[in-house]
């Protein structure tokens, strides 16, 4: 029941755009995407959410999970994502595309109007509420032709393939076997890849017994359901400090129990940032360079009751070795009354490693700082892929795929 706001779903969405255009941190621009965009209702994909939220930069949910602790069943992803990632994506007129994640069914109609009447566009979803809400948004909105599947979309459909290009929709952990069966050599996929603890949207190029990527973007996304290979626990008896890793690293949260309440390693290093600026490649850095990398969260009354505030309390990186941890910090910088604010970049460390677990964090923020826009080169092999046939880098194996990570 969408309601009057006095301006048009035509004015809202082209400034909603002319907005994501202008914010944009990831500078990926294809005018294409910028007319579908500017053509497709995003609200008559959403016709319970006011116009004013469904032009609004954020997401919006459609289905909720029935553990209020839990996050959503489905969302409508927010449009300034789902802008950079069919730039990633590069849809060519006549291109066959398969997409993981229905939705709304919104992005698929963005991905038919990309290619075109000579196209195809597969979206799938394990969920059936979900399939049966997208197919009836699509067939009253006009895109009657696109194909939705109920199905689990590690098996892809590969009654409709080949692909020219594939996009997930989900945050995937592992790549599965029947994506590499079903992606044509030359295709490109656009996954949000997670590893150690972060999450970022990763366009691969396929190549023969490989896929390369040529983009590496800042997004956040709902993990699919059925990888399973991400773990999280607190390292606090009042679970206000939690921690977030992958299953092949030896991480022991009932170790960390009393680190927090040992004397703190504080380490700093001359690297700045301002109110609105990324260290988002600091993360990166770590993630391929040391394997004790994950994800850190605190909340407000952790710090309250003394903790050292993270950088992010949301999501920062941290480095944890047995009975040890560090995590990124920041403090605000002594300026000018009238000069914007700075920030310091930094490391905390607790427990008998701390210090030099600090130190290592440090180390990477001053490589990341003189160069703080180069992206690193991840490089998907399949899982039985020999050790020297992996290109140089940190190596990431999981189920399906071995991942390599380069700067």
């Amino acid at each position: 029941m969408n309601t009057n706001t006095g301006a048009s779903p035509e004015d809202l969405r082209n400034c909603l755009v002319d907005a994501i255009l202008k914010q944009d941190p990831s500078g990926l621009r294809d005018t294409r995407v910028e007319t579908a965009m500017r053509t497709v209702p995003r609200h008559a994909f959403l016709p319970n959410a006011p116009l004013q939220e469904a032009y609004a930069n954020k997401s919006v949910t459609i289905k909720e999970n029935p553990d209020e602790d839990a996050l959503p069943l489905s969302c409508a992803s927010q449009p300034d994502v789902v802008h950079f990632m069919l730039v990633q994506l590069a849809v060519r007129e006549g291109d066959d595309v398969f997409e993981i994640g229905a939705g709304t069914g919104y992005n698929a109609a963005l991905l038919k109007h990309l290619t075109g009447p000579s196209g195809h566009v597969t979206t799938c979803d394990i969920d059936p509420d979900v399939t049966a809400y997208a197919r009836r948004m699509l067939d009253a909105n006009g895109y009657g032709d696109v194909r939705v599947v109920t199905r689990d979309g590690a098996f892809g459909a590969e009654e409709f393939g080949p692909y020219d290009r594939m996009i997930a929709a989900v945050g995937m952990w592992d790549l599965p076997g029947a994506w590499w069966d079903q992606l044509a050599v030359g295709g490109r996929l656009v996954v949000p890849l997670r590893w150690r603890g972060l999450s970022r949207s990763v366009a691969f190029c396929r190549e023969q017994g490989r896929m390369r990527s040529d983009s590496v973007k800042m997004c956040g996304f709902l993990p699919v359901i059925g990888q399973d290979g991400e773990r999280d626990g607190y390292i606090d008896d009042d679970r206000l400090v939690r921690l977030y890793w992958d299953e092949d690293q030896p991480i022991a949260p009932e170790l960390l129990r009393d680190a927090l309440t040992r004397p703190k390693s504080v380490v700093w290093t001359d690297a700045t940032v301002g109110p609105v600026e990324s260290f988002d490649g600091v993360w990166l850095r770590l993630s391929a360079t040391e394997r004790a990398t994950c994800r850190i969260t605190a909340k407000p009354v952790a710090m309250e009751a003394g903790l050292h505030r993270p950088a992010s309390p949301a999501l920062s990186p941290a480095l944890v070795e047995g009975d040890s941890i560090a995590y990124l910090t920041l403090e605000r910088t002594i300026e000018a009354p009238d000069a914007e604010p700075r920030f310091r970049l930094g490391a905390v460390g607790y427990g008998p490693a701390g210090a030099d677990l600090a130190e290592r964090i440090c180390a990477q923020i001053c490589v990341w700082s003189p160069a703080r826009t180069v992206e690193p080169e991840v490089t998907a092999y399949p899982a039985d892929a020999p050790d020297n046939d992996l290109a140089e880098g940190t190596v990431i194996d999981r189920p399906s795929v071995r991942l390599v990570i380069t700067y």
